[in-house]
């Protein structure tokens, strides 16, 4: 285990950035150790010689012109004490850090506008020259960085050759782990049925993929830069040969599958909703048995058709039991705030840490859970100010909850679809939060509000769980048996008010946001309804479905 010796120098009292970098340092097992602020140089030499370091730190981000005589004394008593085999590094503003150039001490000088993968690199004796220092697999690119998330964004503009131009520069910029391939509608629906494509919708909602030689040219695309990794959609007809597809030629990075949506509960197939459950777990199956992670990116959905907060915790739970019977053993756990647009950040943060809990319960060594953060698209405001502002704010309430991977949304995506430079400047705002971050910020998992809410979600989202199983056959699961799951939809112990009228629901729910969380509610009586009250009207009642 290598030591790391720091301090600042001279009369410099700056430390965090130094406690961060060791903080850096310990998470890729080195040995530090801070000996302290406004180290003078003779003070420094006693120490070098009592703790041998391997390497030593110094800081300095004051006025440039003292630190000229500091590194000149420096320099002297290094040759008088035979020192030149430690490796001397250097960190401080741009006009310290030229200055410590200069004087030909410090073979690694940091200048303060690094970004975190760059420091973590140096730490790990790589440099950002190589194509085998970025890691190939998803797993492999989260624990290169973490505690620091990796960071995706959705791309797919309306032709093939915008796509694959978008993607070169943002794979050259460096700033993106993940490219998400948006494929259009048409593609994602009738991709192996083209015939039934309505030429009309070439391009709507993503890019006009048509042949796998459309998907390979995406990938060579991203075979530069930082070689970002590759994912897309799941389609909403043929599903598995659609996984296949995208496996042969972009290397999805995992699959991204819902549980009850993408079906005639969405109207975004045709699919019955039992049939779409079935199909749904199969493509988990078939993920899960080749070792590619997945992603159930279920529920948001129930949120987004003002779901209470209860249904989407229980819901968070449900759909990682299912991964989990399904053979998954790297789960991406999606968690989407701000959605709905108008609950609190402090009761949004209680609803996450609430699936946090519960969906962690499933894991073991045979199912790795990673946490995905993102914001919800309907929080951006048009105007491209606010949403900027709109973009930093999320992103530093989502880290928060520690995630392994934060979903960037491109500021821009109210007003236009973003282009390469729109994604360049988004994730360059995300990381200016994950740099302030890194100099340390506030718990706010710990207010006795959010844990309150917390501990109440739990609560009653096992009220939902057990009211599913309750309404099962005794000689299947029933948190994976597609009838069971049918008919907890058909019941209303999953619904939404946007499902009115819908025949694939009940559509009954009424919700309300009050104090800033989404609660059932009752219109007429104007009270909130607790779980305990509407799940067990639903198993008294006569149903019929």
């Amino acid at each position: 285990m290598r030591k790391i010796l720091a301090c600042t120098i001279g009369n410099c009292v700056h430390v965090a950035g130094t406690m961060n970098f060791l903080n850096l340092a310990e998470n890729e097992g080195y040995d530090t150790e801070f000996i302290g602020m406004g180290v003078s140089i003779d003070e420094l030499l006693y120490n070098i010689k009592d703790r041998n370091p391997d390497i030593v730190a110094l800081s300095y981000r004051l006025t440039p012109e003292p630190l000229i005589k500091i590194l000149d004394e420096l320099k002297l008593k290094i040759e008088d004490e035979k020192l030149q085999n430690i490796t001397w590094i250097f960190g401080g503003t741009e006009p310290t850090g030229l200055v410590a150039k200069k004087s030909g001490i410090f073979s690694k000088i940091f200048y303060g506008y690094e970004d975190i993968d760059e420091v973590i690199l140096y730490l790990k004796d790589r440099e950002h020259s190589e194509v085998e220092e970025y890691p190939k697999d998803l797993i492999s690119r989260i624990n290169s960085k973490y505690p620091y998330p990796i960071l995706r964004h959705h791309l797919g503009l309306p032709t093939i050759e915008e796509t694959v131009e978008a993607i070169e520069k943002v794979a050259e910029a460096k700033v993106i782990d993940i490219i998400s391939i948006a494929p259009d509608q048409n593609a994602q629906e009738f991709f192996f049925e083209q015939e039934k494509m309505d030429k009309r919708l070439d391009g709507a909602g993503g890019v006009p993929l048509r042949t796998e030689e459309d998907f390979r040219k995406l990938y060579n695309a991203a075979q530069r830069g930082n070689y970002p990794l590759l994912r897309s959609y799941s389609g909403t007809q043929n599903i598995i040969p659609f996984a296949e597809v995208l496996q042969d030629t972009i290397n999805n990075a995992w699959c991204a599958v819902p549980l009850f949506w993408y079906s005639e509960l969405d109207g975004r197939g045709p699919r019955k909703l039992k049939d779409a459950i079935k199909e749904n777990q199969e493509v988990m199956k078939w993920h899960g048995e080749r070792n590619i992670p997945v992603e159930v990116n279920d529920p948001h959905h129930w949120s987004l058709r003002d779901a209470h907060d209860t249904i989407g915790v229980a819901d968070a739970y449900l759909v990682a039991y299912n991964a989990k019977a399904m053979g998954v053993k790297d789960y991406i756990a999606q968690y989407m705030f701000n959605v709905p647009a108008f609950i609190s950040p402090e009761m949004d943060l209680a609803k996450f840490l609430a699936k946090i809990e519960l969906v962690e319960s499933l894991a073991d060594s045979n199912f790795r859970i990673y946490r995905q953060a993102r914001a919800g698209l309907a929080s951006f405001p048009a105007n491209l100010n606010q949403a900027k502002g709109q973009l930093a704010a999320s992103s530093y309430l989502a880290m928060a909850i520690k995630p392994h991977i934060y979903h960037v949304v491109g500021f821009c995506e109210a007003h236009h679809a973003a282009t390469a430079d729109d994604i360049i400047e988004s994730a360059m705002i995300v990381r200016g939060v994950l740099k302030n971050q890194f100099l340390g910020s506030v718990d706010i998992t710990k207010d006795t509000t959010v844990q309150r809410r917390k501990e109440e979600l739990i609560k009653e989202a096992i009220i939902i769980i057990n009211a599913i199983k309750a309404i099962g056959p005794k000689d299947v699961d029933p948190l994976t048996d597609p009838e069971t799951l049918d008919k907890a939809v058909k019941l209303g112990i999953l619904d939404a008010p946007h499902l009115k009228g819908n025949k694939a629901a009940k559509g009954s729910l009424n919700t309300r946001i009050i104090s800033g969380a989404m609660y059932a509610y009752d219109n007429k009586n104007k009270r909130i309804i607790k779980e305990e009250e509407r799940i067990g009207k639903i198993l008294q009642s006569k149903y019929k479905i």
